[in-house]
């Protein structure tokens, strides 16, 4: 399993709204992809600006598979229903670790 992380600021006004929107159609759009297992949104308690996605994909083929112009059009969609633009501050690969069971 890969773990893809996005994090990202957005005003605090308009946070939920972030959330909402990004689970009507980034989730469901990857969600239709070979390979997606799944999707958490995190929110720091203590900054209420962030916003941390972790996308869980079966592997990195898969995630990587998905055709640049359809990401294009998904953010294009995501943007327009924001109303702007909010770029990632960080972005990371991550694989889950398993350990051997006695």
């Amino acid at each position: 399993m890969v773990i893809e992380l996005l994090r990202v600021k957005v005003p605090p006004n308009v946070r939920e709204k972030y959330i909402l929107k990004d689970a009507e159609i980034w989730t469901t759009a990857l969600a239709g992809y070979p390979g997606f297992l799944g999707k958490e949104v995190w929110i720091n308690p203590n900054d209420s600006t962030e916003v941390m996605m972790i996308i869980r994909w079966a592997t990195k083929e898969h995630w990587k598979a998905i055709p640049h112009a359809d990401l294009e059009a998904v953010d294009a969609k995501f943007t327009q229903a924001m109303g702007e633009s909010y770029p990632f501050m960080e972005t990371g690969e991550y694989q889950v670790r398993k350990f051997p069971q006695p």
